[in-house]
């Protein structure tokens, strides 16, 4: 338990801060990602060799824990896109921009684009939700 709790807390007190945060979500949401496209193959795998359980992953994904699921993975996407851009450009063409100060900075603008271009898509994809599996 004594590990636990000194990972934890190391986690939250690296001297990285923002940086740290940023990177850890990265790949966070790389692995959803990754994550959402595998089980995407497999079950898109299944229309040509179980057709009859095609059927039955649609309506699994229809259930209200899936479609906030597929919420929450338009903003891992989103995240994952917007966060990697700001590294290709600092890395591309801003190096000298890798400061600590700089860093914590992009690291809160990157968050924010990613937020307000999530906000519409997960509006309608909520609305969709409420609608289809609640009738409001």
């Amino acid at each position: 338990m004594q590990t636990i709790r000194t990972t934890l807390f190391g986690l939250t007190t690296y001297r990285g801060r923002m940086g740290h945060f940023s990177f850890i979500f990265h790949r966070l949401t790389g692995l959803g990602t990754l994550l959402f496209l595998t089980v995407h193959i497999l079950d898109t795998a299944t229309v040509y060799f179980f057709p009859s359980l095609y059927q039955h992953a649609i309506d699994i994904y229809r259930s209200t824990p899936f479609m906030i699921g597929e919420i929450v993975l338009v903003f891992c996407v989103i995240y994952h896109g917007v966060n990697g851009a700001r590294i290709a450009l600092f890395d591309l063409f801003a190096p000298q921009r890798w400061q600590a100060s700089m860093q914590s900075k992009s690291a809160v603008i990157t968050l924010v684009i990613a937020i307000l271009l999530w906000l519409p898509a997960a509006f309608i994809m909520a609305r969709s939700l409420l609608i289809n599996n609640f009738g409001l």
